[in-house]
């Protein structure tokens, strides 16, 4: 535990600790599952605090420990590379956005039985249907950390979609932009095709949304954590590590919109040869390379003021 960071090292506890609470408290009555799930916003049950407490709560053992295995491979990756601050407001938001999807589904999930039951229904009769069905709604309970999870999984993928990484059974291994498009992929054909599987897919995707809107915002407005410059949250996010050439190439993950075209004036004015150039700039990447991997091992503040001005030297071009 010495070597994973401080926010992912307390929400591994944090959920850990709930999840056994759960069982120790439910033989004396109380019911947290009732109490900090998220129930659906027209229910009794429904209390504003619970868009926070439900991704502390979990459905069963495989449940969590899915949950926590995939937040310490990729929560340690992000936090070393983002910092503290800046991982556990993404963390956060992208877990409140998953729950405010999952609202949204359930409200068009109400909507449709109505229309399917009810003669002459219409949208304006939804909160007199609620109100005759608050048994059924109060039943409609949300858990799991699955939204934000997501969501760290979606900024692995783009921060490094290059990156090789294997995936059981698949005995090859797969860049991570591949797998973020195969998870988005399988989550709506998911969310489409199945019902009642007890999975809240619309909520994974909720919060692979919200991450992704952060993600773009902070290109252009980066974030502020009082804490100084750290990589991914000033002017060298607007580069990205997506842009690294001696592991995944420079071309960038076009699809998320990463790569900005046009040359550079390093690339229209220079007078070195092409061999000269292209040595020098495979040198120079890789050792922003070794810079960036580094950062992923051991975070930002294991780096040397020279290693520092060269990441910062780059973020430049």
């Amino acid at each position: 535990m010495r070597n994973i960071p401080v926010v992912t090292k307390n929400l591994l506890i944090v959920n850990l600790l709930v999840f056994l609470a759960s069982f120790v408290l439910l033989p004396l009555g109380i019911d947290l599952t009732n109490v900090l799930g998220l129930h659906f916003f027209l229910a009794s049950d429904f209390h504003l605090y619970q868009l926070f407490t439900y991704m502390f709560m979990h459905g069963g053992v495989m449940h969590i420990f899915m949950n926590m295995f995939m937040l310490w491979m990729f929560g340690i990756v992000m936090e070393n590379y983002w910092g503290p601050r800046k991982f556990f407001f993404f963390y956060l938001v992208c877990g409140v956005g998953a729950g405010i999807c999952q609202e949204l589904a359930q409200l068009g999930q109400l909507y449709l039985l109505a229309r399917e039951q009810l003669v002459g229904f219409t949208a304006a009769d939804i909160l007199l249907v609620a109100q005759d069905s608050q048994q059924m709604l109060n039943q409609w309970t949300t858990v799991g950390a699955s939204g934000a999870i997501y969501a760290v999984l979606l900024a692995y993928g783009m921060s490094f979609p290059n990156e090789k990484m294997f995936i059981i059974p698949i005995p090859f291994p797969i860049k991570a932009k591949w797998i973020i498009i195969g998870s988005i992929a399988i989550e709506l054909f998911s969310a489409i095709a199945t019902s009642n599987d007890g999975v809240a897919h619309l909520a994974h995707l909720g919060g692979m949304l919200f991450g992704f809107i952060l993600i773009k915002y902070w290109q252009n407005h980066p974030f502020q954590d009082g804490s100084g410059w750290r990589p991914g949250s000033g002017s060298w996010q607007q580069r990205g590590p997506w842009q690294r050439g001696s592991r995944g190439g420079a071309q960038g993950w076009r699809g998320f919109g990463f790569h900005k075209g046009g040359k550079n004036k390093e690339e229209e004015v220079r007078k070195e040869t092409d061999w000269e150039y292209n040595a020098r700039k495979k040198a120079t990447q890789e050792e922003i390379d070794r810079i960036l991997d580094k950062i992923r091992k051991s975070g930002y503040d294991s780096l040397t003021k020279e290693e520092k001005q060269k990441l910062f030297d780059s973020s430049k071009h």
